[in-house]
Formats: C-alpha cells, sequence, structure tokens
C-alpha cells in the first residue's frame, strides 16, 4: 500500500529554489543523475571488497521513449532502503553520498555527488519522478514517486535485481517561454550530454542506439537495428600517470578537446595531494587565437569534479596574463551540485588557482633558463600579456612577472630580460634607458639618441603600446631606475658642461623666451639641449604623460585630452642655433615663422601629427621663395 509523505524542510520553497536557481542550465540533470548512479556503484563496489556476494558487472543503463516522452537511468549499485529512500529524498539537501563517504575508515574511493540535491535537478525537465530501488541490505524494493510539489509517495513494488531506476515524465513544451523538451528525448542529445558532462565516469553508460547497415555494394535497401554502445570513454587522460602519456596522446587529446589543428607548444600536468587535492592539464597554444585581445575572447579553464565536467571556463582559475593559457582543473574536494555562480567564489577554487598560477610562471621560468629558443617563441606571441599583466591593478603583479618580460635593445637582435640588460649596463651608467618608437630603425635615428650613442649605453626598445604605461608602474628593477630618452633631463653630461649650458642659456634668454611666445600654447618651454650632439632640434616631453603615451591614448574609443607636456630643446654647437641668434638681431619678427617651422619639423621627427599642416606647408613655401630670391 503506497504511503504519501510530506517534504521536511520547507520543501515547496526549497524545490524552487533547487529547480530554478541552484542550476542554471537545464541540461545539467543529465550529468547529476548519472554521477548519482555512479556513487551508488562506488558504494557497491566498497562493500563488495569484503562481501563478494555482492560484486556485479557495474554498468550505467540510459534509454529514452518518445511516446511516453520519459528518460529512464537504471544502476546496479547499492539501491536504497525504504528508511534511506525517506532520509535522502524525503529531507531535500540531505547528502546519503556524503554520509557514507564521512563513515568509512579509508578515503581511498571517491563519491561524486551529493545524491539529496542533484537529485532534484531532475525536476526541471520532469512533471513527474519515479524512482524504483532496491538495497544490497534489503531482500524488498520500493517506488518513490513525487511531482515535486509539496509530498511524495512510497509504496513496495517488485524488483528482482539490486540497484536503482528513475524514471523521467518530461514536462510539456512552452512555447511561450520558448522551453522545448523535446531536445531530451533524443538519441543524439543524450548521447551529446553523456559525452560533455559525464564521458569521465569511470562505468560504462550503456544505451541502445539506432545503427544503418548496408548489405549490398550499391548502398540500397539500408538495414536499420539497434545496438547498445557505451558512450563514455571513462578514464580521463590527465588521471593516468603522466609518466605513461606519449607526447602524441597529449597533442591527440588536446587537439580534440579544444579544437586547435596544431600540437600545443608546451603541455604541463600537475597532480597535487594534501590538503588542496586537484590534477591540472595545461597547454601553451602555438599560436594565440585571433581573437584573444578582443573583448569577445573568454579566458578560462574546464572544471572537473571527479572527472565530471562541470562548466567549460572557468575563469577564476586564470589570472588575465596568463589568459592565452587553455586547459582543466579537476578536483576531489569540489561539490559537484553547487551552482556555477557559488563554484566561482569557491575559497578552494581560489586555492587552486593560486597554485595554477605559480605552476605556469615556473614552467615559464623554466623555459626561460632551459630553451631560450622556445621562450623566445613563446614572448613574440604571448610577451604582450605579461607587460599587461604588471601594468594592470596598479602593479599587483610586478614582482611576479618583471624577470619574465624581454626587450630588442640597440645592440641586440635577440630578446633580452631586464636581470641580462642589468648585467651588461657600463659600470659608471646610473639608469636602465629606453626609448618609445615604432622600429628600431626610427629609435635609432632619433636626435635624442645622440648623447645615447656617445656614451656607447644599450637602449631598451619600447615599439609595443603598453611599454611605457608599464614602466611607469615598474618604475625601477634593482636599485636601477627606468629613464626615457625621450623624456626630462637625461643627466649624461658632466658638471663642467652643464655649467655651460646653464650659463649660455642665461645669455640667450632673450632669443628663448622669443621662440617660447611664437609657439604660444604649443610648448611648455624652450631650452638648450643637454642630450643632443649632431642633431640640431628635437621635442621632449615633461614628466609624467609622454608623447608615445598621448598617442596611445588617442587611438582609444572616447579619447579624452590628454597632452604630453611639450619641450623643444636646441642644440646651442649647431649652426642652426646661431642662424636663430643672427635671424633674431636682423629680424625679430621672422623668428616666429622659423620657431613654427623647427617646431613642426620636431613633431614629425617624433612621429606625431602636424597641428596645422597647411600652416607649416605655406611657411615651408614661403621659406623656398624667399631663397630662392637671394639666389638671384
Amino acid at each position: 500500500m503506497a504511503k504519501t509523505k510530506q517534504f521536511k524542510t520547507e520543501s515547496k520553497k526549497l524545490l524552487d529554489l533547487m529547480i530554478n536557481s541552484i542550476y542554471t542550465h537545464k541540461e545539467i540533470f543529465l550529468r547529476e543523475l548519472i554521477s548519482n548512479a555512479s556513487d551508488a556503484i562506488d558504494k557497491r563496489h566498497y562493500i563488495a571488497l569484503t562481501d563478494a556476494d555482492k560484486a556485479d558487472e557495474y554498468e550505467i543503463l540510459l534509454s529514452f521513449d518518445k511516446e511516453q516522452r520519459t528518460i529512464t537511468i537504471t544502476d546496479n549499485g547499492v539501491g536504497l532502503t525504504e528508511e534511506e529512500l525517506i532520509n535522502n529524498l524525503g529531507t531535500i539537501a540531505r547528502s546519503g553520498s556524503k554520509e557514507f563517504q564521512d563513515g568509512l575508515e579509508s578515503a581511498d574511493i571517491e563519491i561524486i555527488g551529493q545524491f539529496g540535491v542533484g537529485f532534484y535537478s531532475a525536476f526541471m525537465v520532469s512533471k513527474k519522478v519515479t524512482v524504483i530501488t532496491k538495497s544490497i541490505h534489503s531482500d524488498k524494493a520500493f517506488q518513490w514517486t513525487s511531482t515535486g510539489s509539496s509530498s511524495y509517495t512510497i509504496s513496495e513494488v517488485d524488483k528482482d535485481d539490486y540497484g536503482t531506476t528513475i524514471i523521467l515524465e518530461l514536462r510539456d513544451n512552452n512555447d511561450e517561454n520558448e522551453e522545448n523538451y523535446d531536445e531530451f528525448l533524443s538519441e543524439y542529445k543524450l548521447k551529446q550530454l553523456v559525452k560533455k558532462y559525464s564521458d569521465y565516469i569511470r562505468y560504462p553508460i550503456k544505451m541502445d542506439v539506432t545503427k544503418t547497415d548496408y548489405p549490398d555494394d550499391d548502398k540500397k535497401d539500408p538495414i536499420t537495428y539497434q545496438e547498445t554502445e557505451t558512450l563514455n570513454s571513462m578514464i580521463p587522460l590527465w588521471r593516468r600517470n603522466k609518466n605513461d602519456i606519449t607526447d602524441e596522446e597529449y597533442t591527440e587529446f588536446y587537439k580534440h578537446q579544444f579544437n586547435d589543428y596544431d600540437e600545443p607548444m608546451k603541455v604541463i600536468h600537475t597532480k597535487v595531494e594534501g590538503i588542496t587535492e586537484y590534477t591540472s592539464l595545461l597547454f601553451i597554444p602555438k599560436r594565440a587565437p585571433f581573437d584573444l585581445y578582443s573583448e569577445k575572447y573568454e579566458k578560462g579553464l574546464q572544471l572537473y569534479s571527479k572527472g565530471v565536467f562541470i562548466m567549460d571556463k572557468n575563469k577564476q582559475l586564470l589570472p588575465d596574463y596568463f589568459r592565452f593559457v587553455k586547459g582543466l582543473v579537476d578536483s576531489s574536494d569540489l561539490s559537484l551540485n553547487i551552482s556555477r555562480e557559488m563554484l566561482q567564489h569557491d575559497r578552494l577554487l581560489k586555492k587552486i588557482a593560486q597554485n595554477v598560477e605559480t605552476k605556469i610562471k615556473g614552467e615559464l621560468e623554466k623555459m626561460l633558463k632551459n630553451d631560450r629558443d622556445e621562450y623566445n617563441e613563446f614572448y613574440k606571441i604571448y610577451g604582450i600579456n605579461l607587460k599587461y599583466g604588471i601594468y594592470d591593478g596598479f602593479g599587483i603583479n610586478k614582482d611576479k612577472l618583471q624577470d619574465l618580460i624581454m626587450f630588442k635593445t640597440t645592440k641586440s637582435e635577440e630578446f633580452k630580460t631586464l636581470r641580462e640588460y642589468v648585467n651588461d649596463m657600463k659600470d659608471e651608467q646610473t639608469h636602465i634607458y629606453y626609448a618609445s618608437g615604432k622600429s628600431k630603425e626610427s629609435i635609432l635615428a632619433l636626435p635624442q639618441m645622440d648623447l645615447i650613442k656617445d656614451k656607447d649605453y644599450e637602449v631598451l626598445l619600447f615599439t609595443d603600446d603598453i611599454d611605457e604605461f608599464m614602466v611607469n608602474i615598474l618604475m625601477k628593477y634593482d636599485e636601477y631606475e627606468f629613464k626615457s630618452i625621450n623624456q626630462g633631463d637625461l643627466d649624461l653630461i658632466d658638471k663642467k658642461d652643464e655649467k655651460k649650458i646653464k650659463k649660455l642659456a642665461k645669455e640667450k634668454k632673450e632669443l628663448l623666451d622669443a621662440i617660447k611666445d611664437a609657439l604660444s600654447d604649443r610648448v611648455k618651454d624652450v631650452t638648450l639641449s643637454k642630450r643632443l650632439k649632431d642633431s640640431p632640434v628635437c621635442l621632449v616631453s615633461g614628466e609624467g604623460l609622454s608623447m608615445e603615451m598621448e598617442k596611445v591614448l588617442k587611438q582609444m574609443p572616447n579619447a579624452n585630452d590628454a597632452k604630453a607636456d611639450r619641450i623643444l630643446e636646441l642644440n646651442p654647437n649647431h649652426e642652426l642655433f646661431q642662424t636663430l641668434e643672427r635671424i633674431h638681431g636682423d629680424k625679430p619678427d621672422a623668428i616666429k615663422r622659423y620657431a613654427t617651422i623647427l617646431y613642426n619639423q620636431a613633431l614629425l621627427i617624433e612621429g606625431m601629427p602636424l597641428e596645422d599642416p597647411v600652416e607649416f606647408s605655406n611657411l615651408m613655401v614661403e621659406l623656398m621663395v624667399e631663397q630662392h630670391k637671394k639666389a638671384e
């Protein structure tokens, strides 16, 4: 006789929570029920270790009936007694699996789910759920039935074998809410879900599938028949001993799992045991995804719990500067039935993420030390990510990453680390010098390089947009501060020459002020240069925002009016300076035209756009006409 019982723990509210809030995708129900079936078999297998009569050929069977609109999941696991049915299914969120594992002396057996939680995901797709079960501890079998409302019924039934059968009667389609439950009544969909979520369940998941055979060579008159097929591969590659896995197996797994036609550049396979237990299998792709630096790109690692797929891209597991890494993490300590949103705040995940970050960094350091050619290839593709990592978060990660970044220099065609640059510095050198530009050739042509070349100092080449922003966060390496040749005072001349320039600047103050007035608000100052040796003039920026940073900011959407302070530097030893002196003495009104031409030429040398191209063109034409008339 059937007995009707009420759910405990304010069942209706909690059921609604389980069905509508905990799980974000309805298809998750199959993962949960298969995981519970695997748990049940685990329990029976554990008992069979000391009681051979309880052993069996373990399997999970899956079937569906379109006409009856049912999906059936059957296992030959431990089964449930009447008391367990009441305790585990009558009290929502009670975990029979967890209690079983807590009672074990050995921790060797893995239990995936928490039956009282995961089971109720069935009601996301079902209007009625029937459980038929027989425990290996009882001669009686029982049927549990509920529509997911406020009550359930239990009755005694006949069942010959041990284990559990769950029958889901699917909800009707809801066109208004665009909910299609018919999709789960398809061989293709069920196979797809098993492959996606339960491929690495350790027991075979079997289903009768439709096969087609052509007895004749002409492919006519096909014969259709049913054949039982195992849908899952059962053994995760990452759970095998890595010493037993070949490079070819890693490559094949990577290509299949992450849809890449290239072999990976680097494989990082780690198993961690202790307080935090997990296995990670990570790959650095040989080529960057085409959208790696777009807003649409989603970083993250696949997340598994005991071989059961939980989510595709968990962002918490990777910092942004390692966003190019692909792979997965499988942890025995994660609860399968926590929702995806809650998982993102799991403290265990944060700990795993820290370990994964440290491992990736360690592997890159090994590559840098032991295989420089491979690291150079890696850096050409992904080095910009490391630079962004230093810049991001106000430099919170700069100490982690500063020894991984590299630059080409004025003296080297190969990349150099900051450590290598510092080791090669001249004894008297007090700064790490850098210059920004589009290429090595354009940087070497800068007039600001005059004195640096004369001193034979090596200069880091900043050719990425992020470089100057990054170095402003980095500030220094060891005790050496970074100094731009395009910005501020280089302090490269000796005290005697510096005094001469200061004295000359006072003497020529009237000329310098006239040029500054002529350029009005275009420049912050006009000075005599301490850095120019052969070139007549250059344009540098003051402290703070550089002209290179200004270029980058102006390229951005919604660009602001940020502008670097411009300082026009004149070489007092160049004949042009003497020419300016004569012009200022003979034709003081003409100095404005020459000052404007010099300023625009300096802008062009810096790769900056002309502020008034028409004005510059007209002035050049006027100057050429004047010179031609003088020649006549």
